[in-house]
């Protein structure tokens, strides 16, 4: 991310050939094949998919750590800069996209499929010939009960806590921002810190309510429609938790080693503005995954 600006504004820094692209492509070829490989009882396959993530963070720590190492030896001017911002507020937007098909997935589910395979519209004889027995209500793990019965989680648990956890670290983070451009150093690392605290809380309690969900609820993964959409949604989701809890202790560390200053902190805001992000997907699903 742009830090330091170079004396010349009006030469655009081109870096010189870089070889974590391809390292990164074999490195999520791995993990691909493994996760698809586990998911698919193979024996190897969770063998692969870990070999993989090894890889990836690999990749992610020296490819990031040659972009820091530019910025801080002053490489980057403002057109780098802008091109920075520019390139964050894209990948925000294809986020934006991707989480948008998922909860896409959940309407037609729950506003279009469900009504047609329990007899109304033009699913009059689907329901009659094929699933009589079906009625249209959610949650459903779909007509022949597919991965058997299971229960709900309530909204008002662990997921209001978890609302409650992420809606907190969006203001620390917030204030943490204005204390770096105030120039209040240690307000800064300490907001900043507990913002990735309550980022490891929010996954601690996410684990909880998985491992409780398989246990205890047979709500799994292969629990019909109502199964699926809720773990891709939330897994997802965690996952982005992950990848932005780690970001922001990164920052913490570069804030720690002085990289940046009240006016050059565009690193900071990139991270600041994922996390927004990321605490606005979670109210959408704590709306219409665990509370409608």
């Amino acid at each position: 991310m742009a830090q330091a600006h170079s004396p010349d504004a009006n030469v655009y820094f081109v870096p010189h050939s870089s070889r974590w692209p391809f390292l990164g492509s074999i490195a999520l070829f791995v993990t691909m094949i493994g996760i698809a490989s586990w998911m698919n009882e193979v024996s190897w396959g969770p063998i692969s998919f870990f070999v993989g993530i090894a890889l990836l963070c690999g990749v992610l720590f020296g490819w990031f750590g040659d972009v820091i190492r530019e910025s801080v030896a002053g490489h980057y001017n403002k057109q780098v800069d802008t091109s920075f911002r520019m390139g964050m507020v894209w990948f925000i937007f294809s986020e934006v996209m991707f989480f948008g098909a998922f909860f896409g997935a959940l309407f037609y589910a729950r506003q279009l499929a469900l009504p047609w395979l329990g007899g109304e519209g033009d699913g009059v004889m689907t329901h009659s010939l094929l699933w009589n027995s079906f009625s249209n209500a959610w949650p459903t793990n779909g007509p022949g009960t597919i991965g058997g019965e299971f229960q709900t989680i309530p909204a008002w648990g662990l997921p209001l806590l978890n609302t409650m956890i992420l809606l907190t670290s969006g203001v620390t983070v917030t204030i943490a921002h204005h204390a770096l451009k105030a120039g209040h150093r240690a307000q800064l690392l300490l907001f900043l810190g507990l913002t990735v605290l309550l980022g490891c809380v929010f996954l601690f309690f996410q684990a909880e309510e998985y491992i409780h969900a398989y246990r205890d609820l047979n709500l799994t993964l292969g629990s019909g429609i109502y199964g699926s959409t809720f773990f891709m949604l939330t897994g997802f989701h965690g996952a982005h938790v992950t990848l932005g809890t780690i970001m922001l202790a990164v920052i913490w560390f570069r804030c720690l080693k002085g990289h940046f200053t009240k006016d050059n902190h565009f690193a900071f805001e990139a991270v600041a503005w994922y996390w927004h992000f990321v605490d606005v997907v979670w109210l959408g699903l704590f709306l219409f995954v665990y509370v409608l």
